[in-house]
């Protein structure tokens, strides 16, 4: 797969969420070829929530994708779902496949498209599936495996949550470290576009990205974001992309460096990552607590209701090895802080 894409990191596979045109196709294409993209990819078939949304052009956009070919020299890249879109895809000729979330959530299409494949050299992505399941992305890489596809990759889109956060979707990054531990032989991508759902955090999302020693990123390109027939919101212009791509910081790794230890520490990024926006969204709840008991007159601090939640984690802590003493004093300075923020709301005019 490396010989897929030039000696600068990072990797770029770029292009819009859908293929809507042959123009759509060709004109964001060759903007992204003239600033180093050497992988285009385009969703010809979407799985989508809801019926009647746009739903993909199907095979009339193939075509398209072997003109991206012929034209600018890109590799191109498209999203399959079973075994007829395999067909479809080498048919044509399309140089590399990834495997979308609700695809990778069900171990019966996995093994569809993985027996499909048996036999062929062609790239496979696998995204992680919808939810934060390391059991069945680590089982879809292993299908392939089985069925002897070895020029795998993985991508890595942040998992769906019911939890009110800024993302789109949550990134987790402690289970992508922890695939990237599992498979370190394995291109590693992310999609910030994805874990995004805007424009606005997609150069955060990719700087963290390759902050943690991913590889490449995965990201959705259009002509014109503003008229496009799915997920226009997170899609950024040529132009646009070619900016962020210059803004980020690639750190190399350093000949010598303990990989052991890089990857500890790496995982002790990710959880502090979660921990901060855990920590961020028990204090909005608090929030919300002084603001009710500013309304019906409670005070502020309920001894009983703070013993009783040291107990319990306490007590749930004992089980994960954790000294209560630790657990208290940390709960303790939690605790402080959000009778602070109550404090403010209720002493406002």
């Amino acid at each position: 797969m490396k010989e897929y894409f030039n000696d600068i990191r990072p990797w770029l596979i770029a292009g819009p969420c859908s293929a809507e045109s042959e123009e759509q196709v060709l004109t964001t294409a060759r903007a992204l070829k003239d600033f180093g993209v050497s992988v285009f990819r385009a969703g010809i078939w979407k799985p989508r929530t809801h019926p009647g949304c746009f739903e993909g052009i199907g095979e009339k956009g193939l075509p398209w994708l072997r003109e991206v070919q012929e034209q600018t020299g890109m590799k191109v890249c498209t999203e399959v779902a079973n075994a007829s879109h395999v067909k479809a895809c080498l048919d044509a000729g399309v140089d590399m496949l990834w495997i979308g979330a609700r695809t990778t959530s069900n171990p019966f299409l996995v093994q569809e498209i993985a027996e499909s494949l048996s036999g062929t050299d062609v790239p496979v992505l696998v995204k992680n599936p919808v939810n934060a399941d390391l059991g069945l992305w680590t089982g879809a890489i292993e299908r392939f495996r089985a069925q002897d596809v070895r020029n795998l990759g993985i991508i890595h889109r942040g998992f769906s949550t019911f939890d009110k956060i800024r993302y789109r979707n949550a990134p987790h990054w402690r289970y992508a470290i922890e695939m990237r531990t599992r498979f370190p032989e394995l291109p590693f991508f992310c999609d910030p576009s994805h874990m995004a759902g805007s424009t606005e955090f997609i150069a955060e999302i990719s700087q963290r990205a390759l902050d943690l020693g991913m590889d490449g990123l995965m990201i959705e390109s259009h002509c014109r974001p503003q008229c496009a027939l799915s997920d226009a919101s997170q899609q950024l212009t040529p132009s646009a992309l070619a900016g962020l791509v210059g803004s980020l910081t690639v750190r190399e790794q350093v000949a010598g460096n303990d990989d052991a230890l890089d990857g500890m520490r790496a995982r002790i990024d990710a959880v502090d990552d979660d921990l901060v926006r855990l920590l961020a969204e028990r204090m909005d709840i608090s929030r919300e607590i002084g603001n009710y008991k500013k309304e019906r007159n409670i005070a502020i601090i309920q001894s009983a209701r703070f013993e009783e939640l040291l107990g319990a984690a306490k007590k749930l802590g004992a089980t994960y090895g954790l000294d209560g003493d630790f657990l208290v004093r940390i709960f303790n300075m939690i605790h402080d802080a959000s009778a602070a923020e109550q404090n403010k709301i209720i002493s406002e005019k």
